[in-house]
C-alpha cells in the first residue's frame, strides 16, 4: 500500500506516467519537462500561462527549475521494484538465489537448470515461463490446471470441471484456441479504435487549421479597423485646423476692418468736436454782425450730409463741389457701414468646412454598415406537425398538440420551419425576440435541407448554419460542428445578418451596445431562407430595426 502511494505521488499529471527529467514551477507543482514544455506552448499562443494543477496564472512564460531530488528518487523507486520483479529465484535453491528457468504449474515451483533436470518429465506436470504467482492456474474448486474454457459461461475450468463439474455439457475450447480468438476480437476493436483516433486527430488538425485561419482572420480585421480608426482621426485632425484656421482669419479679418473703421469714427468725431466748438464761440459771441458774417451753418445737423459733405466744403474750399462728397463715399467703400452689420466670424463657411465630417461618417457607414431589415414571413407548407404559426407567419410557437397538417415532402418531419423569402445575393438582417426561453434554434438553410431523420436538424447539416440554446449552454453550429459561446447573455432578442456575395453569416445580441457573437465563413452554393427550430420556446420575428444601430458588418 505504501509503495503504491509512492508511485501514485510520482505520477506527472500531464501525462499520468513517472516523471521523466522533472522540473518544478514556481508555485511548487512538478512535471516533466516535456509535458510541461509542450502546455506551455500552447498557451503562449492566448498570451497567459498558467500551472495545470493549481491554475495559478502569469503573463510572462513561468521559468523551470531542475527538481535534482525527485529526480532522484524516482530513479532509486524504479530500480528497486524491476530488480524485485524481474528476480523470480529457484524454489529448492535455499542457500542463495538462483535464477528460474522454468515454472512447474503443477508442484507451483520456479526451477533452476540444475532442479528442471531432476524434475518430473509426467504429463501432468506441465511446463511455463518463470511466473510469480502460480495458483491462478489452478482450478480453485478441484486444484488442477486450467486447460479449456467455457464460452457459454466466459470462464477458465480444468478437465474435471468439464466432466463432472458446473460445466458438463458445456461448449468448451482449448486456452490457446479461445486466447488467439480473443485477441482477434481485440485486434477488431483496436483496428476500429485506431481509425477512430485517426479521426479524431484529423478533425483536431482541422480545428486547430480553423483557429489558425481565424486569429489570422482577426487579426486582419483588426489591423483593418486600427487603420480605419488611424485615417479618421488623420481626417478629423486636418478638419479641426482648417477650421479653426478659418475661424482665426476671420477673427483677424474682423479684427482689422473693425479696426479701420474705429480709426474713421474717429476722425469723424474730432471733426464733429471742433464744429460744435465753432459753434459754442459764435454762440457765446455779442458781436451781432460777426455772428451774421459767418457761413450758414443749417445743414449741418442734417444726417444725409454728416457722413460726407462737411468732409467736401473743408477740403474743397467750400465751392461746393459735389465731386468730392461722392469720392468720400467710395473711399469707405464696403467698410463704411454700421457697427451693427459687423458680425461674428462666418458660421456658413465654418459649416461646409465641417460637412466634410458628415462625408467621412458617411463614407465609413456605407462601407461598414448592411442593409436591411428585412420582412421574414414563415412559410407554414415547411413547418413540422408540432409548432404552431401564428395568424401573421411571424410567431412560431412548439407544441404538444398535433398541428395535422398534410404530410408532404417540404414539410419538416420535427419542430423546425423555414421563411416564404429566399435570399441569393445583397446584405440583410433580421431580428427574432425569444420567449419562454427552452431549447430553441435560429439561423439560415438551402433549400436543399432535409426535412427527415436526425440530420435535419439545422446546424446538424452542411447545409444550414444556426445559433442554438440547449441546457442553457448557447453555441454557433453549422455541419455539427459546434462552437460554444460565453453564457452572460442580458438580452432574449438576437439579430442574423448574412451577407451573401462575401459568404458571412452573423450573429449579434440585441443588448446596449449590441455585442457581437460569432460570424461564419462560408462560400454559399444556393439561395438561403431563414430558419427557426423550436421546442418549448416561443419564437417571434420582430418587424423592422430593433434598435437605433446599424448592423456592423465585422
Amino acid at each position: 500500500m505504501a509503495s503504491a502511494a509512492v508511485r501514485d505521488e510520482l505520477l506527472c499529471s500531464i501525462c499520468l506516467s513517472t516523471y521523466t527529467d522533472p522540473v518544478m514551477l514556481r508555485c511548487g507543482h512538478n512535471f516533466c519537462r516535456v509535458c510541461i514544455h509542450q502546455v506551455l506552448d500552447t498557451q503562449g499562443k492566448s498570451g497567459v500561462y498558467s500551472c495545470p494543477e493549481c491554475r495559478q496564472r502569469s503573463q510572462k512564460r513561468p521559468a523551470l527549475m531542475r527538481n535534482l531530488a525527485l529526480r532522484n528518487i524516482v530513479e532509486s523507486f524504479l530500480i528497486t521494484p524491476t530488480q524485485t520483479e524481474a528476480g523470480i529465484f529457484c524454489t529448492y535453491c535455499v542457500d542463495f538465489p538462483v535464477p528460474a528457468a522454468k515454472s512447474c504449474l503443477h508442484c507451483e515451483a520456479s526451477l533452476c537448470e540444475k532442479h528442471l533436470r531432476v524434475h518430473s518429465k509426467s504429463a501432468e506436470h506441465v511446463l511455463s515461463e518463470p511466473r510469480a504467482n502460480l495458483e491462478n492456474r489452478k482450478c480453485s474448486v478441484h486444484k488442477k490446471i486450467l486447460e479449456y474454457y467455457c464460452t457459454e459461461d466466459a470462464a477458465c475450468i480444468c478437465v474435471t470441471c468439464s466432466l463432472a463439474g458446473e460445466h458438463q455439457g458445456h461448449r468448451l475450447e482449448m486456452l490457446d484456441e479461445a486466447s488467439e480468438k480473443k485477441k482477434e476480437r481485440l485486434r477488431n476493436v483496436l483496428q476500429k479504435l485506431t481509425i477512430r483516433r485517426e479521426e479524431t486527430e484529423e478533425r483536431v488538425r482541422s480545428l486547430e487549421e480553423r483557429r489558425r485561419k481565424a486569429q489570422e482572420e482577426a487579426a486582419g480585421e483588426a489591423e483593418r479597423v486600427t487603420a480605419l480608426c488611424r485615417d479618421i482621426r488623420r481626417r478629423l485632425d486636418n478638419l479641426e485646423k482648417r477650421a479653426l484656421s478659418e475661424i482665426s482669419r476671420q477673427e483677424k479679418e474682423e479684427s482689422l476692418l473693425s479696426s479701420t473703421l474705429i480709426q474713421k469714427l474717429e476722425i469723424q468725431k474730432d471733426k464733429l468736436s471742433k464744429k460744435m466748438r465753432h459753434m459754442e464761440e459764435l454762440c457765446n459771441m455779442t458781436d451781432s454782425l460777426t455772428v451774421l458774417q459767418e457761413p450758414d451753418t443749417g445743414d449741418l445737423c442734417d444726417p444725409e450730409e454728416e457722413g460726407g459733405n462737411e468732409d467736401t466744403m473743408e477740403h474743397d474750399g467750400g465751392d461746393g463741389d459735389t465731386r468730392g462728397h461722392d469720392e468720400g463715399h467710395e473711399d469707405t467703400g464696403g467698410h463704411d457701414k454700421p457697427l451693427h452689420d459687423l458680425d461674428g466670424p462666418d458660421v456658413a463657411v465654418i459649416s461646409d468646412t465641417l460637412h466634410t465630417l458628415d462625408d467621412i461618417i458617411r463614407g465609413i457607414r456605407r462601407g461598414i454598415y448592411a442593409e436591411g431589415p428585412v420582412d421574414i414571413l414563415l412559410d407554414v407548407s415547411t413547418a413540422g406537425n408540432k409548432i404552431h404559426i401564428s395568424d401573421n407567419r411571424k410567431t412560431a410557437t412548439g407544441t404538444q398538440e398535433n398541428q395535422k397538417r398534410p404530410e408532404t415532402a417540404e414539410r419538416f418531419q420535427y419542430n423546425q420551419v423555414m421563411s416564404s423569402q429566399r435570399f441569393s445575393s445583397g446584405q440583410h438582417y433580421w431580428d427574432v425576440e425569444i420567449r419562454r426561453s427552452g431549447y430553441w434554434r435560429v439561423g439560415m438553410c438551402y433549400p436543399s435541407i432535409d426535412r427527415r431523420r436526425r440530420q435535419s436538424y439545422l446546424g446538424d447539416n452542411n447545409k444550414s448554419w444556426c445559433l442554438r440554446r440547449f441546457n442553457n449552454q448557447y453555441s454557433v453550429i453549422h455541419d455539427r460542428e459546434e462552437i460554444p459561446l460565453p453564457d452572460n447573455f442580458t438580452s432574449n432578442r438576437f439579430r442574423i445578418c448574412l451577407d451573401y456575395e462575401d459568404g458571412r453569416l452573423s450573429f449579434y445580441e440585441l443588448c446596449d451596445p449590441i455585442r457581437h457573437l460569432h460570424t461564419i465563413a462560408a462560400s454559399f452554393s444556393e439561395p438561403l431562407h431563414a430558419a427557426l427550430g423550436v421546442g418549448n420556446s416561443i419564437i417571434t420575428i420582430l418587424e423592422g430595426a430593433t434598435t437605433g444601430r446599424n448592423h456592423n458588418r465585422n
